[in-house]
């Protein structure tokens, strides 16, 4: 790669916008650096990359308060077990809530389809009614079929199923309650999931 072509793409508009709003962003910065390592209010939300979520807000969240947690699909991988369980042992969470979404386009793909797509392109497919294809297919790679991608066909389901998960695991406590939720993209409540809240009750 020239050097001409890493200058373009360090300076492109969505990089300006980035590093200016992160000058405003430090101009009115004031206290928070004072802000405690651990959360305050002590609890993790696990949910969703999806840019249409935003936990800060869903949740009532300023800086310093709570653990947030994003993967695609907000599911429990072993990463995000990871990072619960060092959000729990060291910085002294109590209460973990699992927050999907309405929407998802964890449920538009499986395994194999996103597998078959990288084999044959590294580069964004495209979807349609025929389904997921490559717009051009060169330079694929088949390491995708060492990453579980955790797709899911019910929502309601993908979420007890990661309650279930954290629950069982050996490495978290029982006496943390696991909630779980699913966020409504198209009205923004958080509608609860009775049966996987049951499954995450304390004990």
């Amino acid at each position: 790669m020239s050097n001409s072509a890493v200058l373009q793409k360090e300076t492109s508009k969505i990089h300006q916008e980035v590093i200016e709003a992160n000058n405003k962003y430090v101009s009115e910065f004031g206290k928070k650096g004072e802000l405690a390592l651990p959360p305050a209010r002590s609890f993790t939300i696990l949910t969703c990359m999806d840019a249409r979520l935003d936990p800060a807000k869903y949740a009532g969240l300023s800086e310093g308060d709570a653990h947030v947690i994003r993967n695609a699909g907000g599911r429990a991988s072993d990463d995000a077990i990871r990072s619960l369980i060092i959000s729990h042992k060291l910085l002294g969470t109590k209460e973990f809530f699992v927050i999907h979404h309405s929407d998802c386009g964890m449920e538009l793909f499986n395994d194999q389809i996103i597998r078959n797509l990288l084999a044959k392109s590294l580069k964004t497919a495209t979807v349609d009614a025929n389904g997921w294809r490559n717009l051009e297919e060169s330079g694929g790679s088949d390491e995708a079929k060492y990453i579980p991608f955790l797709t899911f066909e019910n929502l309601e389901k993908s979420v007890v199923d990661d309650v279930k998960r954290i629950r069982n695991h050996p490495l978290i406590p029982k006496d943390i309650p696991v909630y779980g939720y699913f966020y409504d993209v198209k009205t923004g409540k958080l509608v609860e999931v009775q049966e996987a809240t049951k499954i995450g009750r304390a004990s």
